[in-house]
């Protein structure tokens, strides 16, 4: 299996000073992720192999408080959970960023305490989750959801906001579904440049529908927030 590797960031583990690895592939197929190298690109694409990022974070142990991991979707390969299990041994932090729909392998990272942090994406509301993400994995979804409202580790529920594809009834059913989150944030579309379908401004989203969706979903998340704006 192969890797990206962004070796220092201080943007994507908030606090920390970490590296951020990449993994290939992804089940879902959301038409705004901005990352659509990832979703359908080639391992063969990636520079480093599983043993190049293990010397990494050897040498790198006084320099990086943490490790996340990221895709595409990671947990889609089990080199992703015996990396976070390798790197907790070495001593870092790792978060792991998810779409949920492993919680085998979540739980698998959760029990054995190899994960200090989990960003979930969630995609829409559960009626609209197949249409949103491509993929009729909703009840693996939810299962994700509920291993971590249970309070192992610590989490944040995300979601991409767009202007075509939610509207105030799914922050309602999104709200009720994740009530007692600790936190949620709401992240608006943003045109990277490159988009696995559809036109960019499509997704666009307007400050207003940001905050009244903002609004809706605090009755039920009062910590809910908009991120990137």
């Amino acid at each position: 299996m192969r890797f990206g590797l962004r070796k220092l960031t201080l943007l994507d583990y908030p606090g920390q000073v970490a590296c951020t690895v990449f993994t290939c592939g992804c089940n879902f197929r959301c038409p705004f992720c901005h990352n659509p190298v990832l979703v359908t690109g080639s391992m063969a694409d990636l520079e480093y192999s599983f043993a190049d990022i293990l010397e990494f974070l050897e040498k790198r142990g006084k320099q990086l408080d943490a490790v996340c991991i990221t895709g595409g979707e990671p947990l889609m390969h089990e080199e992703s959970v015996l990396l976070a299990q390798a790197a907790k041994a070495m001593g870092y932090r790792v978060k792991l960023d998810t779409n949920g729909s492993f919680p085998q392998q979540l739980e698998e990272l959760i029990g054995s305490k190899a994960v200090d942090f989990v960003a979930m994406d969630i995609k829409n509301s559960p009626e609209k989750y197949a249409q949103t993400s491509g993929a009729g994995l909703l009840e693996k979804v939810k299962e994700s959801v509920k291993l971590l409202l249970a309070g192992g580790v610590k989490y944040e529920f995300r979601t991409t906001v767009t202007g075509n594809l939610h509207e105030t009834g799914d922050f309602e059913a999104i709200g009720s579904w994740l009530a007692g989150a600790e936190r949620y944030f709401l992240q608006p579309f943003a045109d990277s440049g490159e988009i696995l379908g559809g036109n960019a401004a499509q997704f666009a989203v307007s400050d207003e529908l940001l905050a009244e969706f903002c609004r809706t979903v605090r009755k039920f998340i009062p910590a809910a927030e908009i991120r990137g704006r």
